[in-house]
């Protein structure tokens, strides 16, 4: 596609059901991806190619135990010129970054590369040859509207780009969503070096609103949700607050959960019906922390809270939906206590919530993704003109992102 091909009737499409944003926005977007290409690998012969973030509504580390979450992909992507070559290598070039190159014969794991877009790519590869796919070599250029630091999954979005141009181009189109997933979280766990869940990459794979069952961790049950709430408006707020120093707290909530599980002869709090928890959860009270039971009482509760949540969205229940959101946004502050870091001093994330619920026409707020420091995610009345200004002016503009739902995952797109 030339830089002039972008004026037709399917980009306007594409514009409005990717972005819900108007065609002439979008637009300089693909132009400088068509030009970037054409002066990095001497052709403007490309297909487009985009993957997006996601959000987690409801289900907030449930995951890593076998249990639901429901989650969703939204309109900010990585955007991928891609062209053929022979040659089986991979390269990528992203916007402001230097070239990265993948030989798709040798996807070795390397030590020196956890942490980079190397590994992430060479992750990816590395899966499909495993799993008996076909790989191959293309050249790419990209650009992301997905904000890094801000809980939304820019390397899972990227992650998938590989993944599904992989699909496409090698295989047919023909792979389920999951494997899409599967091959990006492996990518993440074992080459990038980030332990993560498969939630994040589901999300973005299977696109629109989805509750997602780990209960099965090698295949996840999926019960798409209806989504109609667009009177609403999504924000993700970046609170700020340093990482680093987190992993011991992070690590706690999985371990602590375990170490309910295993009073029940049980891995995962997952393996435990919730009648069997209702019915022998005060036996074990003694026997653990507070914390660790609180902990566990989060992870039953919440999983009742994401099946409440599917049905409010199916039956129109706006109300109740937002209810449901509050509350899981408590549990998570109350007794999943991932809010504050006992070892910080970062309040960051509870004074973000205290303060955001103060704003007229603010609806539901709770904490985003792992917790301790970082996001927190807000629905407002798309008809209060002043959410959006009052969020500006409280974090930054710069720490606000307003999106919304994204109905498609990662996907070549067709756009003549």
């Amino acid at each position: 596609m030339t830089a002039g091909s972008f004026e037709g009737k399917l980009f306007e499409e594409a514009a409005h059901r990717l972005y819900a944003s108007n065609p002439a926005v979008q637009r300089p977007r693909f132009e400088e991806l068509v030009k970037m290409h054409l002066d990095t690998f001497n052709t403007d012969d490309v297909d487009f190619y985009s993957s997006p973030g996601r959000i987690e509504i409801v289900g907030n580390h449930t995951d890593h135990n076998g249990g639901k979450v429901l989650c969703a992909a939204i309109n900010v992507d990585t955007l991928a010129s891609v062209s053929e070559r022979t040659d089986g290598v991979i390269e990528v070039k992203s916007k402001g970054y230097p070239m990265l190159r993948v030989d798709c014969s040798s996807p070795v794991f390397c030590a020196s590369e956890i942490g980079t877009s190397t590994a992430l790519i060479k992750g990816v590869v590395d899966y499909f040859v495993r799993s008996g796919k076909k790989v191959g070599g293309f050249s790419a250029c990209m650009t992301s509207s997905v904000p890094k630091g801000s809980g939304v999954s820019s390397s899972s979005s990227f992650e998938l780009a590989v993944a599904e141009i992989l699909n496409v181009k090698f295989n047919g189109g023909k792979l389920s969503p999951i494997f899409k997933a599967k091959a990006s979280q492996y990518a993440e766990n074992t080459f990038f070096g980030k332990p993560s869940g498969l939630m994040d990459q589901s999300a973005i794979a299977l696109g629109g609103v989805n509750m997602i069952d780990f209960a099965d961790l090698d295949d996840p049950a999926i019960e798409r949700a209806n989504w109609r709430f667009d009177d609403l408006d999504i924000f993700v707020i970046a609170t700020g607050g340093d990482h680093s120093n987190l992993t011991d707290d992070y690590a706690a909530i999985p371990h602590e959960m375990k170490e309910v599980a295993a009073l029940f002869g049980a891995k995962l709090l997952g393996e435990i019906s919730p009648e069997r928890w209702e019915r022998d959860k005060r036996n074990i009270v003694d026997k653990v922390s507070e914390r660790a039971y609180l902990r566990a009482e989060h992870f039953f509760e919440e999983n009742a809270r994401v099946q409440l949540a599917v049905k409010q969205i199916d039956d129109g229940d706006e109300q109740g939906f937002l209810r449901t959101v509050t509350e899981s946004g408590l549990s998570s502050r109350y007794k999943l206590q991932n809010t504050y870091s006992p070892a910080g001093q970062n309040h960051n994330l509870e004074n973000a919530l205290d303060r955001v619920t103060r704003i007229e026409g603010v609806k539901a707020t709770r904490v985003h993704g792992g917790g301790f420091a970082g996001t927190i995610l807000v629905f407002g009345d798309s008809n209060a003109s002043g959410v959006l200004p009052a969020l500006r002016v409280m974090f930054g503009e710069e720490n606000v992102f307003k999106l919304r739902i994204r109905e498609s995952g990662a996907e070549k797109l067709e756009l003549e």
